[in-house]
């Protein structure tokens, strides 16, 4: 194998830092050759790293993915929580993932593939070049430990996305370097992705960062690692440690739940009390520095082209794409009163109704494209920062919160013994309602509402071992012992020489 094959397979070669979105910790400077002790290469690196959540381009596009669209279709439109949405016809390639029918050529799922692994060969550079740096121990080992939650954060959606992947931890020596380690080119188990890169980063982490209170806005704390780590044990089956690394972060008082459900979604309730860990986005020199797509491909799109709006002079022509709208099982899951629904679930007018009024004074029309759109993507051109620039809208992503380490200490505590009635009430306190039982169905069932269109119910079903008949009752065409897993991309396949097996049925 060549070194430009081994270079695409597994983008191990050094990536340029992109870093065109910045805010406060965020914002670096370019640089230039420097020497290999230079403090400002390292923290430069590990502001490229966490670049990294938000954008990709090493020169390939919409090749590279983290949490663009192809991160939407692969979670939240696999589920049931949500449908491709937009015209019937576009994109194919999203259609096959709502619909199980994914195949090993899939665009999106290699955009995955290829931007989990851009990500983590930033991780591996910026570890490399704090070994070096000349920065005093404790600013080493907290970077470090950022960087190694966000390289342990890729591999559980990569396992979690793929099963057994290839473990690349290190910068490799040249272009032949595969050749001498076969085991950047094949599939590590399952189970060593989780012991040996996993669960020792995450551990590190929770070692050498601060708490919250003690920590810049934005950067990644202790509690986000342990909850991560929680999470990650969740996955596993280890509730005793669930328990323990959930009450951890209980006790350190470093959190709690907003009283407004729905300004978690707003810029004002960006890394509020109830954030652990979001992506961070922001603006640089008066542009939009968001995750592409992320909001626009969700907006309300108008099958007319234009919207006859009377609160504002909307621009002429879509708010969005369309993509990814909320299914009517899921609307249907909520209780009465719930106050999450409203803040979750955009409803387009069927006339004579009218339309949904959202919280910056916008009118839904009637003549949509869907019925039903995603709120907690919405960002408001009119209220929060826009620069005009609606391909990178400025939206955090909340990946961690409060309310789901609640839900993980309530599960842990069905299983191992405690108290899961407190954890629960109080996430369902927050949203209207009463609690009158705690036990596991009940918390799945919170699960789902409390953290819908957010990323995590797919593979919730997966773990649980419910995703063949969930997903089979919503009509999908998921196999058992298949779809729980996404196709290798058959160009990695076939750039590894075949080192690279296929998932079961694809």
């Amino acid at each position: 194998m060549n070194g430009k094959k081994i270079k695409n397979l597994l983008l191990i070669a050094t990536l340029v830092i992109n870093a065109s979105c910045k805010k406060s910790f965020l914002d670096i400077s370019a640089t230039t050759p420097s020497p290999s002790n230079d403090p400002s290469v390292a923290e430069d690196l590990v502001t490229g790293v966490y670049n990294s959540l938000i954008y990709i381009d090493p020169g390939g596009g919409w090749n590279y993915d983290t949490h663009g669209i192809s991160f939407i279709a692969a979670t939240n439109i696999m589920s049931d929580d949500a449908d491709k949405g937009s015209f019937l016809d576009d994109q194919p390639g999203i259609m096959d993932l709502d619909n199980f029918t994914t195949t090993p050529a899939n665009a999106f799922v290699a955009a995955l593939w290829n931007g989990y692994y851009a990500g983590i060969s930033r991780t591996n550079n910026a570890i490399d070049a704090l070994a070096t740096a000349a920065l005093d121990s404790a600013t080493v080992k907290r970077l470090r430990g950022e960087v190694r939650f966000i390289r342990g954060y890729y591999y559980f959606n990569l396992v979690r996305f793929f099963g057994g992947v290839p473990i690349v931890t290190y910068v490799p020596n040249g272009p032949k370097a595969a050749e001498s380690d076969t085991t950047l080119i094949s599939r590590a188990s399952v189970s060593d992705v989780y012991n040996k890169v996993i669960i020792p980063d995450l551990q590190y982490a929770i070692d050498n960062l601060p708490l919250k209170s003690q920590a810049v806005v934005g950067r990644i704390t202790k509690g986000a690692a342990e909850t991560l780590l929680a999470k990650v044990n969740m996955y596993l089956g280890n509730w005793q440690n669930v328990l323990s690394l959930t009450q951890d972060v209980i006790n350190s008082g470093q959190y709690s739940l907003v009283s407004d459900y729905s300004s978690i979604w707003k810029e004002a309730g960006d890394n509020n009390s109830e954030s652990i860990f979001e992506i961070q986005t922001g603006a640089y020199n008066n542009t939009d520095g968001g995750i592409p797509l992320y909001s626009e491909c969700q907006g309300p799109r108008n099958a007319g082209g234009i919207w006859n709006n009377p609160t504002f002079p909307d621009p002429t022509g879509d708010r969005g794409w369309g993509f990814c709208t909320p299914t009517v099982d899921l609307i249907n899951a909520y209780e009465p009163n719930d106050k999450r629904k409203a803040a979750t679930i955009i409803f387009s007018p069927v006339p004579p109704q009218t339309g949904d009024t959202l919280w910056d004074g916008y009118v839904i029309p009637t003549g949509t494209q869907n019925l039903y759109y995603n709120y907690k993507a919405y960002h408001s051109e009119k209220l929060e920062s826009f620069y005009n620039n609606r391909d990178r809208e400025i939206k955090n992503v909340h990946l961690l919160r409060y309310a789901e380490l609640l839900l993980m200490n309530a599960e842990a505590a069905t299983q191992v013994g405690g108290d899961a009635m407190t954890p629960l009430a109080a996430v369902r306190s927050r949203a209207g309602l009463t609690t009158t039982s705690a036990t596991q169905a009940d918390i799945w069932k919170e699960r789902r509402v409390e953290l819908a269109m957010e990323h995590d119910r797919f593979f919730d079903l997966v773990r649980q071992g419910r995703a063949a008949q969930v997903m089979q009752a919503a009509g999908k065409n998921f196999v058992a012992g298949k779809n729980e897993l996404l196709p290798i991309p058959a160009t990695q396949i076939a750039l590894s020489g075949g080192r690279l097996s296929q998932n079961p049925g694809y």
